[in-house]
């Protein structure tokens, strides 16, 4: 299973699972949710259990406006690592999405309690508090 801590894949190099996770992180950074989506569901039917690949595909379900489905990805990962800032802010996003405010807002107390000093996080809450 996948350190909590944000890190590089543990998986070989040379498999094709890190081949669909690098090559849709690219793609992803490049604004191609939808191509991006495509590599890394293939990634994570190989590799299960691999967190990175589950944030990855959840923030592009999300840019696709796929906003059950990244929940369902970072509420897993969450069960993996419940001390993941970034998962309860990106669950916290998509449970905004879904209009379920008071869970939405559960979540980003929780990553800027995790994280302090994120920007991001006191932004979104604030807007979520509204």
């Amino acid at each position: 299973m996948d350190s909590c801590a944000p890190r590089e894949p543990a998986f070989e190099d040379e498999s094709e699972a890190y081949d669909l996770f690098t090559r849709g992180t690219a793609l992803l950074r490049d604004r191609h949710p939808a191509q991006a989506a495509m590599l890394l569901r293939r990634a994570l039917s190989l590799e299960p259990g691999r967190n990175s690949i589950r944030e990855g595909l959840g923030r592009a379900e999300f840019a696709l406006g796929r906003h059950r489905e990244a929940a369902d990805l970072f509420d897993a990962l969450l069960a993996d690592c419940p001390d993941s800032d970034y998962a309860h802010y990106a669950l916290g996003r998509c449970l905004l999405e879904l209009g379920r405010s008071d869970e939405a807002r559960a979540h980003l107390r929780l990553a800027r309690a995790l994280a302090p000093h994120t920007e991001l996080y006191r932004e979104t809450l604030a807007g979520a508090e509204e």
